[in-house]
């Protein structure tokens, strides 16, 4: 097919089908992380490597995401859109591969320095894409994109864990797994938007602190981020040693966390439509702030799955939803999502260390009450996401695409 700039812009049903390629593209970057955190145990195995060591060198993904992110924007920029995501995917699925051949720790440490930047990278790119067709759709799919990376990252897990059990080298699994996801990667971004600014727009800089409004969005995401991680990196740990549960049914809360997770995603884009996106936040966080009740309080594993049940419920749009207020909340979206993005990831660093600090100096139920705290923020600080579902200056963007007006920024198709 030939290219050509218009001014018109994509047709509706060219913004669809880019709709569908965005969501396998979310979907293939949650499978490459569903595959990595399966293989973490042989890693550790492997090098021969502590539980201190360990965590030092899994600090290194949320580093490199942190320092890389900002460069999306200008990626971006110079490149087209589709040929930005194309190319940083495609780093980020290969990165699978590099942890499984370090042959030490520093090693293993530079190599998650890599994952996490092509992660972070890829992740800012496509969720400005996701805001680009919501504005031009005028109605909410953000959650939906986010729901197919949870999704991805079931699968990925699930993959991973058939890959453990029989127990596969994990080179040959994470290099094959890396060589079909980059496979996958390339043919989604085919036919995602190739967004590009005009001529005259000057491009982002490198580096830059991200603007005031996409701090104030990135606490909302700190907050649901926090009670994300916090859940799910010590779901199973206290249903084991605060209620005495089997290591199977612990396993089986976390389990149960990420699918709920999943399918509230997938649910939410209906949820913001009818209700809003502030008022969709407002009684998440309550239902999140009830389930940290519940864990807290519960007498058995039932309630406290229950209680889990409901943090995932709760905050599960949370992240799509400020990812879609800071493409709104300034010219430069990347440089917004960005600012979002490198918050939400800190506070991914952050929830580990500080439940277990909590933990230490009193007791794991307690510490709890620091993701419940969080949940209740969320009820509080939902106001700044008034902009996080498309408005009506959206739907009008999307109505003259259909009648063929003039879009705010070129397309270049083929």
């Amino acid at each position: 097919m030939g290219s050509s700039d218009t001014a018109a812009g994509p047709h509706m049903s060219e913004v669809r089908r880019a709709r569908f390629a965005v969501a396998a593209v979310f979907a293939v970057h949650g499978a490459v992380a569903g595959n990595f955190a399966t293989r973490i145990p042989w890693l550790q195995e492997r090098l021969d490597i502590g539980a201190g060591q360990l965590g030092v060198a899994l600090a290194f993904p949320a580093i490199g995401a942190s320092v890389a992110m900002p460069l999306a924007g200008r990626i971006s920029h110079r490149f087209g859109a589709r040929a930005a995501l194309r190319g940083l995917l495609a780093l980020w699925c290969a990165s699978l591969a590099l942890p499984a051949v370090a042959p030490g720790q520093v090693a293993l440490c530079g190599a998650l320095f890599v994952y996490g930047a092509t992660s972070g990278m890829s992740d800012v790119a496509m969720n400005a894409l996701g805001v680009e067709i919501e504005q031009r759709l005028g109605r909410s799919v953000m959650s939906g994109l986010h729901g197919m990376w949870s999704a991805g990252l079931l699968v990925g897990s699930a993959a991973g864990t058939v890959a453990a059990h029989a127990e596969a080298d994990g080179r040959l699994h994470l290099g094959v797994a890396a060589a079909v996801l980059v496979v996958l990667g390339a043919v989604a971004c085919r036919w995602v938007l190739d967004v590009r600014g005009a001529p005259e727009e000057h491009p982002p800089p490198r580096f830059a602190l991200p603007p005031r409004s996409a701090l104030v969005i990135g606490a909302i995401g700190f907050c649901a981020v926090f009670a994300e991680g916090a859940s799910l990196d010590w779901s199973a740990v206290y249903l084991r040693d605060a209620l005495g549960s089997s290591p199977g049914l612990a396993a089986a809360c976390t389990t149960a966390f990420a699918c709920t997770m999943a399918v509230a995603r997938l649910a939410g884009d209906a949820v913001v439509e009818r209700f809003g996106p502030v008022r969709t936040v407002r009684v998440g966080g309550a239902l999140a702030t009830a389930g940290g009740v519940l864990v807290m309080a519960a007498p058995g594993a039932a309630v406290a799955i229950a209680g889990f049940g409901l943090i995932g419920l709760g905050i599960a749009v949370v992240v799509p939803l400020a990812f879609a207020a800071a493409g709104r909340s300034g010219p430069a979206p990347s440089q917004s999502i960005a600012g979002v993005a490198t918050i939400t990831y800190t506070s991914g660093l952050i929830a580990p260390a500080a439940m277990g600090s909590v933990a230490d100096l009193t007791s794991l139920t307690v510490s709890f009450g620091l993701v419940t705290a969080l949940a209740l923020g969320l009820v509080a600080g939902a106001g700044v996401l008034a902009g996080g579902a498309p408005s009506a200056r959206g739907r009008g963007a999307a109505a003259s695409a259909r009648q063929g007006g003039e879009p705010a920024r070129r397309e270049h198709t083929g």
